[in-house]
């Protein structure tokens, strides 16, 4: 396959970071650093700006102030570093009366890849749908819709990957495959930054744990550290 250019490390550098909506800060001044190898999960309440934060920096929504660099490279600016992003967002972006295979070959060409059949027919398989392949999308459940978006945003292998709120509407059985898929994920040469509004099952998972309030991260710390800061622990005990 083609592969996309890659960068080193995978790592996500925030500096100063504002975003408004009708003269409001939704992010305020924010600075936040995930490292190659790091899995860490974005809590906060409703409206704490999280959807936000990723739209902006999976380039989808532009910043007002601030600086981001994914590896060594400033984006929005530079189109080599976007493409080693991986977003599931809210909405899964699907043609619905399309196929799920269709669906896929067709984002296969937009990143100009090579093989896009034996890619598509691997991302499928890993997906667990193959034998829902020539079903029309809107015919999916949620958690078929997940794995189809999961399956997408990992079809150029990018080292950066951006989940928001990915377990909402997940019955059990595709919340359980989430949760291993992501085990997965988490590896050295990848950071992974998740949107989650009640993390606890995924502190078994993640490496790290950011908090996300009043437009700034107010506490960034390893998983193993969360027993240190009685206030970041309450807060996840108040929205279990």
């Amino acid at each position: 396959m083609k592969r996309l250019p890659e960068i080193s490390p995978a790592e996500i550098n925030i500096r100063g970071l504002v975003k408004r909506y009708h003269y409001r800060p939704v992010l305020n001044d924010l600075s936040l650093t995930i490292n190659d190898g790091d899995f860490c999960v974005l809590v906060g309440a409703n409206g704490a700006g999280k959807t936000t934060l990723l739209r902006v920096l999976a380039s989808l929504v532009r910043a007002d102030a601030g600086e981001i660099r994914i590896g060594n490279e400033i984006i929005p600016s530079n189109p080599r570093s976007r493409s080693n992003i991986g977003y599931v967002g809210h909405q899964s972006m699907f043609y619905q009366d399309l196929t799920a295979v269709e669906n896929l070959r067709h984002y296969a060409r937009l990143y100009q890849l090579d093989h896009i059949d034996q890619i598509v027919t691997r991302s499928l398989q890993t997906a667990g749908l193959v034998s829902h392949q020539e079903k029309p999308v809107r015919v999916f459940s949620r958690g078929m819709q997940q794995r189809l978006s999961l399956a997408r945003a990992l079809l150029h292998q990018p080292s950066i990957l951006l989940f928001d709120e990915p377990y909402t509407g997940l019955d059990q059985e595709a919340a359980r495959f989430l949760d291993a898929k992501l085990g997965e994920l988490h590896s050295p040469g990848r950071a992974i930054l998740l949107a989650a509004h009640r993390p606890q099952r995924l502190l078994t998972i993640a490496s790290h744990i950011a908090w996300l309030k009043e437009g700034k991260i107010i506490q960034h710390l390893p998983v193993s550290h969360l027993s240190q800061t009685p206030e970041l622990e309450a807060y996840l005990q108040e929205i279990t």
